[in-house]
């Protein structure tokens, strides 16, 4: 499977560590752009309104990036979620792997956390991973799946952003068995008790959460 680094535009520093060789296709957006530039990695997409940019930054990115898509300040879409969408029209069996979308405002943050619930994502939401220097959260539909420990990390969350049923967490330091939950709930510090944990749930969408303390 190939693997797309989408870059948002939050501070580099809250970056989890990053190994250009795995991944085929980097993507900025807005001042993320600017961010993978420092980095000295590659810009094959910019993708945003560039509000966030000073007119000197701006033509530095419009420069260097092989593709360049401006969208309009005024919209229906955050940038991040154009970014998406472009990714995956042009690798759309790819893992997205998204970073620099945790911080600063929580109203960006909340769009990025429930990018899965639209429904041009939603058959893809499996291929979506979001990062940070603490934390990466990957999606989940209905099913009963393995779930391998990263190597750097030392907690495991299972966060139900829906009515939950039938939820059954296996193979981890704590346990539940056909458990229903009514509302969204983040089962929260759970441990991984060997290299890779295992649940399974019958209908609503799951977050599931590895991280580690600073």
């Amino acid at each position: 499977m190939s693997r797309v680094l989408l870059v948002a535009g939050g501070n580099p520093s809250d970056w989890p560590t990053i190994e250009p060789a795995t991944y085929d296709y980097f993507v900025g957006i807005d001042r993320g752009c600017l961010h993978l530039l420092e980095a000295d990695l590659p810009l094959q997409l910019a993708v945003g309104d560039f509000d966030s940019l000073s007119r000197e930054e701006y033509h530095f990115v419009q420069e260097t990036a092989e593709t360049l898509i401006q969208a309009p300040a005024e919209k229906d879409d955050t940038d991040t979620q154009l970014a998406l969408q472009e990714a995956l029209q042009r690798f759309p069996q790819a893992e997205m792997t998204i970073i620099g979308a945790t911080g600063g405002r929580i109203d960006h943050l909340l769009a990025n956390l429930w990018l899965p619930f639209e429904p041009r994502f939603q058959g893809v939401l499996r291929q979506i991973r979001l990062c940070d220097r603490q934390n990466s959260i990957q999606y989940y539909a209905p099913g009963s799946y393995i779930v391998p420990k990263e190597p750097d990390k030392e907690y495991l969350a299972y966060c139900c952003l829906t009515p939950v049923e039938n939820l059954t967490l296996r193979r981890s330091k704590y346990l539940l068995t056909n458990q229903d939950v009514p509302y969204p709930t983040s089962y929260a510090s759970n441990e991984f008790i060997e290299e890779a944990a295992a649940f399974s749930f019958d209908a609503g969408m799951i977050a599931v959460i590895q991280s580690k303390d600073k």
